[in-house]
């Protein structure tokens, strides 16, 4: 079961972008893809993984796509219109553009980032539908609740029927102006990827991105992007030890990983002023060139995250700001900036809050307010490696020395 799981995981996303460019409706897509996996539970249990699972369920959602609309004649028509529009829009180009967007993923990240549809509904229809995330995970990536993420999708999916807005690839002209919504995506399934140790899910996002770099190599954001995230997910061997950088064993970082994302580094800085990828780039690179956390330089961490701040204002990167100003001046300091933000409504129910919280508090000897802090970050955390990762600080916690 675990292997069809994983071929699961690795084949939704290209199924769901090719049949969505067969067929041109997302609904359809989704409900025959999911008919195609729900075929594959009865089968490949009994008859073994095929030799090539993703043209199995493709295979099979198409000929279900087949008998769908050969059965509803209405449904067939609305879809002709929908293609009609699309190929008037595209110009009718040919269904293969080699040498553009060669992956169909990408392909239709760049088509859900329509400006059209509202940005946040674009990311949170990009991440659920094409990207395979739960919408709890989308909702999460977001800092909404989860009925909330569930309306932004619906609201996506009723908007592009409404507006009939083609899935086709945009032109060459079109893709600096959706970049920025893309580049979004990619890093939430990433930092998605990364906070649940699903390696799987952050290593997709990197190959998707190294893409997109070969296709795009003069946009800085995109090599900030990607510098990020070998930067970051050089870590991930590490994190089984603590999530905090101080807790890792830096002897498992993956040292060639770190070096390909310093390459990059300085091409996302140079040229022009920085973007937000560029400049968080700059603060991984930091903590990775560092020998530990008393040689990191911090007062340049802290500056960067001043410009990243002004960039993008946000609480998460107050968040992340705060426990940086702990690290140069000392935990009381970033305590009092973290209890600055605890009123801040898109954290209440973040629990990265709440373990940093907790974290200055057990370094200021605070050790029944640090468990409580905890406990609270235990509840609110998203997925079980977070929560055992919280519990086992907890429990070294409740120890003592």
């Amino acid at each position: 079961m675990r292997e069809i799981e994983a071929v699961f995981r690795e084949e939704h996303g290209r199924l769901l972008a090719a049949l969505v460019r067969r067929f041109g409706d997302l609904d359809l897509a989704e409900e025959v893809a999911s008919e195609a996996v729900e075929a594959a539970l009865v089968h490949w249990p009994a008859d073994g993984v095929p030799p090539n699972p993703g043209g199995w369920l493709m295979t099979t959602a198409r000929r279900k796509a087949v008998d769908r609309l050969r059965r509803d004649q209405a449904y067939a028509a609305k879809l002709a219109v929908l293609q009609v529009d699309a190929d008037r829009a595209a110009g009718a180009p040919p269904p293969d553009l080699p040498g553009e967007l060669p992956d169909e993923r990408l392909q239709l990240f760049f088509t859900c980032a329509h400006p059209a549809l509202a940005p946040e509904d674009r990311a949170a229809l990009t991440l659920r539908c094409l990207a395979g995330l739960s919408t709890p995970e989308v909702a999460r990536a977001f800092l909404v609740p989860t009925a909330t993420m569930a309306k932004r999708i619906v609201r996506a999916k009723q908007k592009i029927r409404e507006a009939r807005i083609p899935f086709r690839v945009p032109g060459p002209d079109e893709l600096p102006d959706r970049l920025p919504g893309v580049l979004q995506v990619l890093n939430a399934i990433f930092t998605e990827g990364y906070a649940a140790q699903r390696d799987d899910l952050a290593a997709e996002a990197i190959r998707l991105t190294r893409i997109l770099r070969r296709l795009l190599p003069a946009q800085r954001e995109v090599t900030g992007l990607l510098a990020l995230m070998l930067l970051t997910h050089a870590r991930r061997e590490a994190r089984a030890g603590g999530l905090l950088l101080h807790e890792q064993d830096r002897g498992r970082w993956d040292r060639s990983m770190i070096e390909e994302g310093l390459t990059l580094v300085p091409a996302a800085l140079t040229g022009g002023p920085a973007g937000p990828f560029g400049v968080q780039a700059a603060i991984a690179a930091l903590h990775d060139e560092a020998a530990d956390v008393a040689t990191t330089d911090w007062p340049q961490v802290v500056a960067l995250y001043d410009v990243l701040l002004a960039l993008t204002p946000s609480p998460v990167v107050a968040l992340n700001r705060a426990a940086a100003v702990a690290m140069r001046d000392g935990p009381a300091a970033g305590l009092a900036l973290l209890d600055e933000l605890a009123g801040e409504p898109r954290l209440r129910g973040y629990h990265p809050l709440h373990a940093a919280r907790a974290d200055l508090l057990a370094r200021l000897g605070r050790a029944g307010e640090a468990a409580a802090a905890y406990r609270e970050a235990i509840a609110l955390a998203g997925t079980e490696a977070e929560q055992a990762l919280l519990r086992r600080r907890l429990d070294s916690l409740n120890s003592g020395p």
